[in-house]
């Protein structure tokens, strides 16, 4: 197996353990996460003064010289596939790509090809220097299978971190387009008694609970308030449809990115999203409020009406703020039109 050779001396006043104080001096240019070291410590990969030490929790002090054997990239067992990409933005270590709804991102058991990732690897090519060890796209955040719009993916393990850095931290800035049934208005009475859910200046609503998997669906997440994780969404209403208004094309925003969370905080406080065929609820609406074309278009949409419009970040190895708009798809447009809306 091909190998590259990393060496480097321990600086002054290291953290105690071997890993960390690795992670601390490791050169940049190696682009070896925290995670990728601790394996190689485990593997026997790393030497300290020239003697092999497997053990993480090593103890250094400062002057050590550390070698780490690095095995080269290896290919992914996941097949590349030339499926059709609208690319909004590649450099050499990341790339943006506008998805289309009905594409999974990442290969599963009930979708094990035409996947995003699939795509990336024939896209991308000999481009990827490798994430994990891996010649594969590095994933950071996804979107649902039928939810369109903007996904940003590490082509180096680098990019990788530094992504990853700040998608836990939350910096990350995320604006989705959607259609719900009915107005999220802070004048709405009802709202009011909906646990998780207040208004902030500007009529914008704050849904906050905690998610987890449902306990009999697993393919479901449920609200909780106490256990899951923490996740906070953010609702303006951008324009409401029919007379009275009965739906509504709403942005909103993330705090947090748990799975499903918009879809599930949207239904959780009445505004199930239009098309959604697992919180939506399949809602009617009523033909003299709406019109006949806007109530068969709502129930004849055949996905939940969402869309990843905005995407901003700084770029993991640049330090360049980076900020992409995906205008909405046809089929969320047409709707809009149906509806009554501009």
């Amino acid at each position: 197996m091909a190998q590259a050779l990393v060496e480097f001396v321990i600086a002054e006043d290291p953290p105690k353990r071997l890993d960390k104080a690795l992670s601390r001096d490791v050169p940049v240019e190696a682009s070896l996460s925290r995670t990728r070291l601790s394996k190689l410590i485990g593997e026997g990969a790393v030497t300290v003064n020239g003697v092999v030490v497997a053990d993480p929790k090593h103890k250094v002090v400062g002057g050590e010289t550390i070698a780490i054997t690095v095995p080269l990239a290896e290919e992914s067992h996941i097949g590349p596939e030339d499926i059709p990409l609208e690319v909004i933005w590649e450099d050499a270590d990341l790339i943006v790509i506008n998805k289309p709804a009905g594409m999974v991102v990442h290969p599963a058991p009930g979708t094990p090809n035409g996947t995003l990732v699939n795509a990336l690897l024939h896209h991308c090519g000999d481009t990827l220097s490798g994430v994990g060890g891996m010649k594969r796209p590095g994933i950071v955040h996804r979107i649902d299978k039928e939810t369109s719009g903007l996904l940003v993916v590490a082509k180096t393990d680098a990019a990788h971190q530094g992504l990853a850095a700040q998608f836990e931290a939350h910096t990350v800035e995320r604006y989705y387009r959607a259609v719900c049934y009915g107005v999220p208005d802070a004048n709405d009475p009802r709202l009011r008694g909906v646990r998780g859910v207040n208004f902030e200046t500007g009529n914008i609503m704050k849904v906050t609970t905690h998610l987890a998997r449902h306990k009999t669906d697993r393919q479901r997440q449920a609200v909780l308030f106490e256990g899951g994780r923490h996740a906070v969404t953010r609702v303006r209403i951008v324009q409401p449809f029919g007379a009275p208004s009965v739906a509504c094309l709403v942005e909103c925003w993330l705090e947090t990115g748990r799975t499903h969370q918009i879809r599930v905080h949207m239904a959780h406080a009445g505004h199930g999203l239009v098309g959604d065929p697992v919180y939506g609820g399949r809602r009617k609406l009523a033909e003299k409020a709406i019109g006949v074309k806007g109530a068969a278009a709502a129930k004849g949409f055949a996905r939940q009406a969402l869309h990843a419009a905005v995407l901003g970040f700084e770029h993991p190895v640049t330090g360049e703020h980076l900020r992409f708009e995906a205008p909405l798809p046809q089929d969320m447009a047409q709707l809009i039109e149906d509806l009554g809306g501009a």
